[in-house]
């Protein structure tokens, strides 16, 4: 059986450019990814199967069509594979929050598969297969921080934030991109530029956590109480929400912040970890 980690994935920073004539948005994303997340397994089997464990597993709807199976149904076919497959998820990430969950799923399914029958992850047919699942599943296909642009799926590898202490936090809501991108304003409030990784995120912004707290004021509460919590350099909703992640100097203060936050009673869903 091989076993594939499928890191939470955080924007930095996320410009929405425009709406392009494909119905999809032109972005400039700052991609970055946790040490934590969920978790695929994969074996070659007579008989396919899809199992999900874990905390969020209830959360995932109809077990026959999610990511996991559609990004095995698309390497089959991409790679004319006959053989079946048991597929296991370890669902720790919360549905449906802006961390990227589903498409690390999808992207760490086509990785555990291709280490199964040799295919190189650099493979043309794969990274085909990853775009067509989704914007996100490119960038967690490669899983380091990186430039995203076009769709997202155009990446530049960037270095720099490798072990700089997270905090993430979820109030609890789940929110639909499509929803959350149909209330975006439609302005073009500039470029995320070029540079050093931290420096984007810092001078960056993400479009997308106005038209979600219109949809999730609980997104609101979480921003205020990361901000007064421990000093983070960096608070900000990650993708459409409603995640939002605070950066810190130290694990410390990361542990701090996250033992204020379930001192609190809100019952919010916390991880604390660290960026590859």
């Amino acid at each position: 059986m091989i076993v594939e980690r499928a890191p939470a994935k955080i924007n930095l920073a996320l410009h929405v450019r425009r709406r392009r004539e494909d119905g999809y948005h032109e972005i400039e994303t700052l991609f970055a990814f946790l040490e934590d997340g969920d978790e695929v397994r994969a074996a070659i089997t007579d008989t396919p199967s899809f199992v999900a464990t874990g905390p969020f597993a209830n959360a995932l709807g109809d077990a026959g069509d999610n990511l996991v199976i559609r990004a095995e149904a698309a390497f089959r076919q991409a790679f004319a594979i006959d053989s079946a497959h048991a597929l296991l998820l370890v669902k720790r990430l919360p549905v449906a929050s802006g961390i990227g969950g589903g498409s690390a799923d999808a992207a760490a399914t086509l990785r555990a598969l291709a280490r199964l029958h040799g295919v190189p992850l650099d493979d043309p047919r794969l990274i085909a297969c990853a775009e067509a699942l989704g914007s996100d599943v490119p960038a967690c296909l490669v899983g380091t921080t990186a430039l995203g642009r076009g769709r997202g799926e155009q990446l530049h590898p960037l270095e720099g934030t490798a072990g700089i202490p997270v905090l993430l936090v979820n109030p609890g809501v789940a929110l639909s991109t499509a929803d959350v991108f149909a209330r975006w304003d439609g302005r073009d409030s500039g470029a995320l530029g070029a540079g050093r990784p931290i420096v984007l995120a810092m001078r960056g912004r993400n479009d997308l956590e106005v038209p979600a707290r219109m949809l999730a004021p609980d997104i609101d509460a979480v921003i205020e109480v990361l901000g007064k919590a421990a000093r983070p350099w960096l608070v900000r909703m990650s993708g459409s929400g409603a995640t939002c992640f605070a950066l810190y100097d130290t694990a410390d203060d990361r542990a701090r912040a996250a033992s204020a936050i379930r001192r609190s009673g809100k019952g919010w869903w916390c991880l604390e970890s660290a960026l590859l």
